[in-house]
């Protein structure tokens, strides 16, 4: 174990802090994240319009008319349906931020630029119609949503590097003195702005010359089809575990770092889910990874699904040491926020606790995975919970309203229980000796005196 954690601190902890630090990585986290307040918004009316109740929908109906669903799923509409647009902007303006440009007019040149690259062409189908129609001059809206979401990541950054270079170079067109300061910067981002733009025109209609048709086809093939065949599979979730838990065991977010790489990918599958379920509730949805997939089952309690380790504590410890940091780590671990206990335990650069930590949220996966894939627990339905929803109630709430969800949650926090036992009990009795050795060293020095 010794040399697991110098390899670990020497090799490991150099490599993952740089990919921490890494400016495009950060971005991409960073704009992500700026869809989190929208999509939760969307998946509240998405709840509401799906409560599993019997008659619910009659009940709806009567008071509101036949449309009362169509009618309250707008919000949904306007907050997943836009997903990329939204991304566009925020990672474009959280990477000028970084390199200290002008985040608004990045924002802007970006979102400019992915539209730019977006065909303007979308497939309708009239009612009773067998074909569907062409139809151009639109804007496709499922472009707009996750299916455009590595395009808009992969223009806002190409973007705003052609946009800082040009501002960092000075290459762009001063006003005088008296001007105001926004009708400046807009002239400041002219050049770059332009530079962008014939940049991406002319990557489109070279793009468009070919088999492929347009970026997004490109995207889709080469990169996005790939990785979500592997962000989507139970070997690829258990590598991404497996690599937060080990940086996590150094003392590294690793959450945010491999989510930094995975999230774009699990919220395309979550978003997959949602369409699917918003269609028809009682259909088979596509994935069962996805964001809430490891939110809700894999890390209740935070990473290493720890909030078993904190009951533990509360219920089974002998030393004060083990009972107090219980006390203190309950609150915020029902809420998915284990710090507490991973530095105050501590888990970090425990050769011991190490183990389960690692062990628990691999197994959660596969027993998670083999439940949703056959059948018996209902899968993750793309309704975006937030990842700080305490369990039983995420897990209900997370699958569309599904008992099963909760009774997963249950399930996982028993097995939790199981393989943190034994180590917290060996961890407990070196703790507990400890406070015995300390009284009695206290309890010499007051009798020498």
């Amino acid at each position: 174990m010794s040399g697991y954690l110098s390899f670990m601190e020497n090799r490991v902890m150099p490599v993952a802090g740089r990919i921490a630090e890494q400016k495009h990585l950060q971005a991409i986290r960073d704009g992500i994240v700026l869809t989190m307040p929208l999509l939760i918004i969307g998946s509240i009316f998405l709840i509401i319009g799906f409560i599993p109740i019997p008659g619910y929908s009659d009940f709806m109906a009567g008071i509101f008319g036949d449309q009362w669903l169509t009618k309250l799923l707008y919000p949904v509409n306007a907050t997943f349906d836009i997903m990329a647009l939204v991304v566009s902007f925020g990672v474009a303006y959280r990477l000028a931020e970084k390199y200290k440009v002008d985040p608004l007019s990045a924002g802007a040149i970006s979102l400019a630029a992915f539209l730019l690259a977006t065909p303007y062409t979308s497939m309708f189908t009239p009612d009773g119609a067998a074909t569907a129609i062409k139809v151009t001059g639109v804007i496709p809206v499922a472009l707009m949503g996750s299916r455009g979401l590595f395009v808009a990541m992969i223009l806002a950054v190409l973007s705003t590097e052609i946009y800082r270079k040009i501002i960092q170079k000075k290459i762009v067109i001063t006003m005088p003195d008296g001007v105001p300061p926004a009708v400046s910067r807009s002239f400041v981002a002219l050049i770059p702005a332009s530079v962008v733009l014939i940049v991406v025109w002319l990557l489109r209609i070279l793009i468009e010359n070919t088999t492929f048709e347009s970026i997004h086809n490109i995207v889709s093939d080469v990169l996005s089809g790939p990785l979500n065949a592997l962000g989507s599979s139970l070997i690829g979730a258990i590598v991404a575990v497996l690599l937060i838990q080990l940086l996590w065991s150094v003392g590294m977010h690793g959450a945010t770092i491999v989510g930094g790489v995975m999230s774009p990918i699990w919220l395309s599958l979550m978003d997959q889910n949602r369409a699917v379920f918003q269609a028809n509730p009682a259909a088979d949805l596509p994935n069962v990874i996805t964001t809430q997939f490891f939110d809700m089952w894999v890390h209740a309690g935070g990473s290493g699904a720890t909030l078993a380790l904190v009951v533990l504590m509360i219920t089974r410890a002998r030393s004060q040491q083990m009972k107090q940091i219980g006390r203190l780590s309950i609150g915020p671990g029902l809420f998915n926020i284990n710090e507490p206990v991973t530095f105050g335990m501590p888990i970090v650069m425990n050769p011991l606790l190490i183990i389960p930590f690692i062990v628990t949220p691999i197994v959660l996966v596969i027993v998670s995975y083999a439940a949703m894939k056959l059948g018996l627990v209902a899968k993750p339905s793309g309704v975006a919970v937030p990842w700080t929803t305490p369990p039983i109630i995420s897990g209900y709430l997370a699958t569309g309203g599904k008992i099963s969800g909760s009774v997963l949650q249950l399930f996982n926090f028993v097995v939790s229980l199981v393989i943190y036992y034994p180590f917290f009990r060996l961890w407990d009795k070196q703790k507990l000796q400890e406070e015995k050795n300390a009284q009695a060293g206290s309890a010499n020095n007051t009798a020498s005196l």
